[in-house]
């Protein structure tokens, strides 16, 4: 009884893989479906794949300084986790990864498979705080030219 129970229940993990920058959506899609049919195949459930986007990394990886940032989320057992990183290693698509065990002994009946989500990333061209510094400039432009057209009307 005892064996059948421990059967059932699974471990819950995340893993974290930075994918070159240049990859296109479909090929990011190609790559999650791969990882969902090797996680399927050693008899783990996947629940749910977030594509985070296009991020800036804190150090350049490959000679790139951003990457692709994908979440996948799922229950296995750590031979299933090896598995997964063992084929993370191999793609020439990926370029670092990361897994955590987040919980023991969960029922895979009690966990939903999620639809995938897909976020948007950083914008490339901006940096945090550098918009609004430009719409200043850009008002402060525009006010001269304001009182100029007020002194020629006049």
């Amino acid at each position: 009884m005892a064996d059948t129970q421990a059967a059932t229940r699974l471990r819950e993990y995340e893993t974290i893989f930075l994918v070159k920058p240049d990859l296109t959506d479909d090929n990011v899609d190609k790559l999650k479906e791969r990882v969902r049919g090797i996680v399927a195949r050693e008899g783990g459930k996947v629940i749910r794949f977030t594509v985070w986007g296009k991020k800036k990394t804190l150090y350049p990886i490959a000679k790139q300084p951003r990457a692709i940032y994908i979440h996948a989320n799922f229950l296995g057992n750590t031979r299933l986790v090896a598995e997964v990183e063992r084929n993370l290693r191999i793609f020439d698509e990926v370029t670092r990864y990361l897994s955590v065990k987040l919980a023991d002994e969960v029922d895979p009946e009690t966990r939903p498979v999620l639809e995938d989500l897909k976020l948007a990333g950083d914008v490339e061209e901006t940096r945090p705080g550098a918009a609004p510094a430009a719409e200043r400039v850009d008002t402060a432009d525009e006010a001269p030219e304001a009182d100029e057209e007020t002194t020629e009307e006049a």
